[in-house]
């Protein structure tokens, strides 16, 4: 397993080392980007943040997560803990959106061109 290991950041390190001719492609490409996208993230959280918030109260999401905690408690003990489609629906909704933000701000800051907030 340590053979692999090694064998594979030899390989990546080999790797990051090499150039690809581009004729200026990639830096024409970066000077085009818009500076400062992580006011567009950190604005693009809140709104995600507060249409979830919207949505669970709109649903009445505390219900949900107590008919769900309810319902697993008093059937733990017979059988597997059962999933409320909706309420798994509603937390992947709001983690995917919050999810492409961070995505797109760490895809800026891994390139080097902004702090992270």
């Amino acid at each position: 397993m340590e053979d692999n290991e090694q064998l594979l950041r030899q390989f990546f390190s080999e790797a990051t080392h090499q150039q690809i001719a581009d004729e200026g492609f990639s830096t024409r490409v970066m000077q085009r980007l818009p500076a400062d996208t992580g006011r567009f993230v950190r604005l693009w959280n809140v709104a995600c943040i507060l249409l979830f918030a919207i949505l669970f109260v709109l649903v009445r999401g505390w219900e949900l997560v107590a008919v769900q905690l309810e319902v697993m408690l008093r059937l733990l003990a017979t059988q597997t803990v059962s999933i409320n489609v909706a309420m798994l629906f509603a937390v992947v909704f709001g983690l995917l959106f919050v999810g492409v933000g961070e995505a797109l701000l760490h895809e800026r800051v891994v390139s080097g061109q902004t702090d992270r907030r």
